[in-house]
């Protein structure tokens, strides 16, 4: 199975990231062809600066291999050293039709919080449907809040392979019943890692760079332990019994082995303790997670010859999978 996904390169990576994908993406390497991307067109949504959005893919990559990508087993890449899917992203923008894009749940958030409501956030599904459609991908790992993406990216498959390829249904998209061609572009599938598809952040939003209530992975120990003890919880005294609705709560059991959080769903229901030490708790279990990654991406970031070559292997290894599906798209649309 070839499992693709990426991480678009706008901040640093914070915890939500990690439980949310990279740890999946890291265990997907040991039985599936994976290809990961560095989302950097993406990221010109939001990163307006140059030496920032080279700096913040650099980032990434190092994020990627500390946390445990092997470059022998996933191929790992640039999203802007790939062609083939700024070239597939505008054929695709000719078949999408505006209403699809306007019914986006993401386009609607952001630009409700503020964010210029400009093309590239607008027709951001269309180049997120170019980056999967363009290496034949069979499953695409994603957070509750992005299935809809997956949907759209399906929908614009669908509606290039009905244009373009004479008899297509798409009730058969693989067309195994005879008469019914298959399509040019294949229609991916979602993994939805569901007991981790939302982490909760310091506040109790979702954990995200644009609500700023992140914890990074790779913040310095002072920073880490200011926004862990800075969690938000309440006024319930220390012998009462504590809100499992917490984000304290939420982000332990995303933490936690199995006989530990029993033992603080008990001391959470019982009372007794309070919220100062369940936020040590985390402090610890954040860096008994992190510390041999924290302390390999300090060994990678002397190395940055190292890291720039796995990004062009990867690169190479990405575009020898494109290359075929833009020559089928181009024989198809007559280019």
């Amino acid at each position: 199975m070839r499992i693709l996904s990426g991480v678009q390169s706008s901040g640093k990576l914070h915890v939500g990231n990690y439980f949310g994908a990279i740890r999946q993406f890291v265990e997907l390497q040991n039985d599936h062809e994976c290809l990961y991307f560095i989302a950097n067109l993406h990221a010109l949504t939001t990163v307006r600066e140059g030496a920032t959005l080279r700096s913040l893919t650099r980032d990434v990559a190092l994020d990627f291999l500390a946390l445990g990508l092997d470059p022998e087993r996933a191929t790992l890449f640039r999203q802007s050293d790939i062609p083939e899917v700024t070239e597939l992203f505008w054929v695709l923008s000719a078949v999408t039709p505006m209403g699809l894009l306007e019914r986006g749940h993401s386009f609607k958030d952001k630009t409700a919080r503020g964010i210029a409501a400009d093309l590239g956030l607008f027709s951001y599904p269309v180049l997120m449907a170019a980056d999967i459609l363009a290496y034949g991908a069979d499953a695409v790992p994603v957070g509750k809040d992005q299935i809809q993406h997956l949907e759209m990216t399906r929908d614009i498959a669908t509606k290039f392979n009905l244009a373009f390829v004479p008899g297509y249904d798409p009730k058969d998209p693989d067309g195994l019943e005879k008469g019914h061609p298959r399509g040019v572009l294949k229609l991916p599938a979602a993994r939805v890692q569901d007991e981790t598809a939302v982490i909760p952040g310091v506040d109790g939003q979702k954990m995200s760079k644009s609500y700023g209530n992140t914890i990074d992975v790779f913040a310095d120990d002072a920073a880490v332990k200011k926004r862990i003890m800075g969690i938000k919880s309440d006024s319930t005294p220390v012998e009462a019994p504590k809100s499992k609705e917490s984000p304290l709560y939420l982000l332990l059991k995303v933490f936690a082995k199995e006989a530990d959080m029993a033992t603080i769903d008990e001391t959470f229901e019982r009372g007794g303790l309070g919220y100062g030490h369940y936020k040590v708790q985390l402090l610890e279990l954040f860096h008994a997670t992190f510390d041999a990654a924290r302390a390999r991406r300090k060994e990678l970031e002397a190395d940055p010859a190292y890291v720039e070559s796995v990004l062009q292997a990867g690169a190479a290894r990405a575009r020898a999978h494109a290359a075929p599906v833009l020559r089928a798209v181009r024989e198809a649309v007559g280019l």
